[in-house]
Formats: structure tokens, sequence, C-alpha cells
């Protein structure tokens, strides 16, 4: 194994391993350009979505921002739109709230085949908010921020390699506040045991359940999920530095959640292999979202958008269309082909229903090509120009007849085996559309989606320019400067990072 890559072993105290790998990573570690300049495109997404339903009136994130605002605090750290100091757990709940509410930011499927870790566990890149935060309160600049946001997403996208929390349904927001925890510790200046202590106090006291992500309509706690969990583990972190000892060594510990449903005699249940430098960090294996969907679903949008730049019928004549089958794999299945989330009633529940995405993405496809005759000559055009936004999850698109029509055409099936196997390398999807003529046009086997870290083919970064600018307007009347911005976090010295929020938010009016 290269000497860039700290293994802690199942033998071994891991939870004060990932303090010291936290500690010696921010010291010592060399990251490539590549791995720093991927982790900035995820954090300027992450901000963008957070602005976003922030101007656009979303509740949770609405009410959690007022909230930090009520803690002012001399030595804290800012929320979106504002430089006023408030403590540092009340802005980080907020402003993970506000990234994590769209659904909309990177995505990983935890998946290492090189070193047999395939655990496949979901994760987001939730929680940018922590770093910034503790760089400010260090009085840090940019360049350190972006450096303990690669820090954390190694440790959560590690762990999403090696141990399925939604085989347990523990909520996958699990991994993302012990990396949270560690990451904000190890910027503040604490030891790697303070840090065990904090980790081993967030597992014995905190684990969330993915009841949260269940029920027919899906509630606010889905989305600040992340942001919650990381809430108690910041707490966590700021109770052991000022000397509280929480549980040690969590991992290997008989009665903690990872042991108790993974039957070990006397270890954790997984090696951990963590980057030091280089290249191979978990990072440039997370996944971008090219818009407001759930990723789960993204192959298929991929496929319908093959098929209708292949097959003009299909977005001329929508209504000759006999049926929409749609193939994929579990958890796919599982979690958007719930029967419940045919007839969605809330955005949460929409952005979480394959029929109403796909259904809500041919419609404008079908739209486009009656007002300019197609959707675009190239695959890149295409998703600029059909991007899912906001909007298309709000009160009146959930209710679109069109749309509705639409659905009630699709089927929604488990592809089994053959498709599960080859989760979570790819997201096996294929689509089948039958007119009422008869033609039946096939999109084939799907893996691979233009925003999945193995694309090879889609102009990622022109596409997510065209993401940010349509989350951008709707966040700021100055979307162009807030965007130059953040992708330049790297190069922010303290005193520009201290004011990064200090960004007028605009008032879009309430979104529900």
């Amino acid at each position: 194994m290269s000497i860039d890559t700290r293994i802690l072993g199942r033998d071994t105290n891991q939870a004060l391993g990932i303090g010291q790998y936290a500690i010696d990573f921010l010291r010592d570690g060399a990251p490539s350009a590549s791995v720093l300049e991927r982790t900035g495109l995820f954090f300027t997404d992450a901000v963008l979505c957070g602005a976003s339903a922030l101007a656009l009136g979303t509740n949770a994130p609405t009410l959690l921002r007022q909230e930090a605002l009520r803690y002012p605090s001399k030595k804290g750290v800012s929320v979106f739109g504002s430089r006023k100091r408030v403590a540092p757990e009340k802005a980080i709940v907020a402003n993970c709230a506000a990234v994590r509410e769209w659904d909309s930011n990177g995505t990983n499927f935890g998946y290492r085949p090189q070193l047999g870790h395939t655990a496949g566990e979901f994760g987001h890149n939730d929680f940018y908010a922590v770093p910034v935060a503790a760089a400010q309160m260090a009085g840090e600049g940019g360049a350190f921020a972006l450096r303990g946001m690669a820090c954390l997403d190694e440790i959560r996208g590690r762990l999403a390699e090696v141990f399925s929390l939604k085989t347990w349904k523990i909520d996958h927001v699990v991994h993302g506040a012990i990396a949270s925890a560690a990451v904000y510790g190890a910027m503040l200046g604490a030891s790697a045991e303070e840090i065990e202590s904090a980790i081993g106090m967030f597992v014995a006291h905190a684990i969330p359940w993915r009841a949260i992500r269940a029920g027919k309509q899906l509630s606010d706690s889905k989305g600040a999920s992340a942001a919650i969990s990381t809430e108690f583990a910041i707490l966590c972190m700021q109770r052991s530095m000022r000397g509280f000892l929480g549980p040690r060594d969590i991992f290997r510990n008989p009665e903690s959640m990872f042991r108790q449903f993974v039957k070990t005699k006397d270890d954790s249940p997984f090696d951990l292999h963590l980057s030091m430098g280089g290249d191979d960090f978990a990072v440039m294996g997370m996944h971008f979202k090219l818009g407001l969907y759930e990723h789960q679903s993204a192959s298929a949008l991929q496929g319908l958008i093959d098929l209708v730049q292949r097959h003009a019928l299909i977005a001329q004549k929508p209504l000759a269309i006999r049926r929409i089958l749609i193939t994929a794999y579990e958890p796919a299945f599982g979690i958007i082909g719930d029967p419940a989330k045919r007839d969605p009633k809330t955005r949460q529940s929409a952005d979480h229903s394959m029929v109403y995405i796909v259904g809500t993405l041919l419609r404008k496809a079908s739209e486009r090509v009656a007002k300019q005759g197609s959707v675009g000559t190239s695959n890149d055009e295409a998703w600029k120009t059909l991007m899912l936004g906001p909007y298309d999850y709000d009160p009146a698109a959930i209710k679109n007849e069109s749309t509705r029509a639409l659905m009630a055409k699709m089927d929604f099936e488990h592809g089994g085996a053959e498709y599960d196997r080859r989760y979570p390398e790819g997201i096996p999807t294929s689509l089948k559309i039958e007119m009422e003529s008869g033609e039946t046009f096939d999109s084939g086997l799907v893996m691979f989606p233009a925003g999945h870290a193995r694309n090879t083919t889609a102009d990622l970064k022109g596409i997510l320019d065209a993401k940010f600018a349509l989350l951008g307007k709707l966040a700021t009347d100055k979307p162009k400067r807030l965007v130059r911005n953040l992708l330049a976090i790297g190069e922010m010295g303290r005193k520009d990072l201290a004011v990064i929020h200090d960004f007028e938010i605009a008032d879009r009016g309430a979104f529900e």
C-alpha cells in the first residue's frame, strides 16, 4: 500500500486513529490539485443549493437560520447571507440544512472495489459548513478550509465504503457526523484523544434511524437529518475539548451500533484506509447532481435524454406514448419506487418519486420541442436546457396534468440480480418507450450518466456552469459575483473567508 495511505486496522482503536489522521492530514496531507479543485466544485454547488433554498423561503432552512441568528457570539461564525457572528453549532445546523434542502448537491455510493470496500452506503456533500466554521474560528484562510473539506469527505467517504448503515435502517448521515467531529476538532487544535471522546459520544448518544425517510409523504426531518446530527457532533466535540469524557474505542465497543449489527469477536467490523496525498481521495469518486432529482434516478434521466435525442417522435408526440417501462436496481426500486410516491403531494416526496422525476423531464422536453424544435444538438445541451430546478417541484408543478398523464403511462420494475450486481459500481437503469404505433425505443443499460464520477463523455464543468447559473440567479441578484467568489475559496485570505457568507439573499417569495 502507498505511503500516502493511512491504514486503521479493525484490531486498532479506529476512533483514536481517525482523530490522529485528521490532525496529521491538516498538517502534512498533500492532496493533488485535482482533488482540491473537485472539492471546491462540490463546495460551490453546496452553497448555491443552500442559498437558493433560503431565497425561496423553504421551511427548515429559514427556521434554522432564524434560530441561529438568535445565538450571537463574538467568537462565533457566520450563516449564509450574513456577516453576523453566531454560535458555531447553530451556524452549522442552519447552513447544513440549507445545503441539503433541495437534495441537489453531491452524492457518494461507497465503492472502492480494488480494496474490496463495496458497502455502497449513500452520503452527500452536506458538511462543508463545518470546516468553514472551524477555519473562521481559527482565524485561517480559505486554503485551510478547503483542506478541511477534503479531509472530511475522505473520512465519511471511506466509512461509506466499508460499513452500510442503510442495511440496518440507520441513516447515512452518521458517517458525515463522525467526520465532522473529527475535522472540527482537528482544525481547532483538539488532541486525538479528545476527538476520540467526541466520536464516542456521538455514536453512543445520537444514532439516527431511517424513520425520518419513511412514510407516504416526507417531512422537514428528511432534509435536515445531516444538519441535526452534525450539530450534535459539534457539541460533542466542544464538550470533549472542555474535558467531558465520552466512550473510548467506540468502533470496537461491544455494545456500540457497529458491533450490534455486525458481530465480531473483539474487532471492529472493518479496516479503514484513508489517503494522505495524491489523487486517490474519496471525493474523486463522488457524483454531481445536474439539477434537482434523487440521484438514484440519474441514469433514468440520462436514458430519457438519449432516447429523446435519437427519436424526436417521443417528445414531439408524448400523447402517442402507450407505455414507459423503467427497470432499475435495489435500493433505487425501494426508495424511489415506493407505490405511495406514484402520487406525491410534497416536494420532498416528488423528488423521491421516479415516475414524477422522469415524467417532469419528459414534459419539459415536449414543451421545449414545441417551442424550439429540439432539446438541443448534444447531450450537454440537453442536460442544460432540460435541467430540473426548484420550480419543477413547486405545488403547481406537482399537480401538472401533463406530467400526471405521463406518469400514468409508466411502470417501474426491479431488474433483479442482473441489475443489482452492477450497483454501486454504476446506476444500472434502462428505459423502454412503446408508442401507440407499435414502435419501441430502448435506451439499453445506462450505468454512468452525466454527473457520475465514471462518466467520461459529458462536459461536466459546462453543465455545472449552467446549474450554478440557475441556482445563483435564484439565490441572489448578483449571481456571477457569488459563483466567482465561491469557486475561489482556496485563494481566500482570512479576512475574505471571515465574510464569505456576506452576500444578499434575494427574496423570491415563499416556495411552499
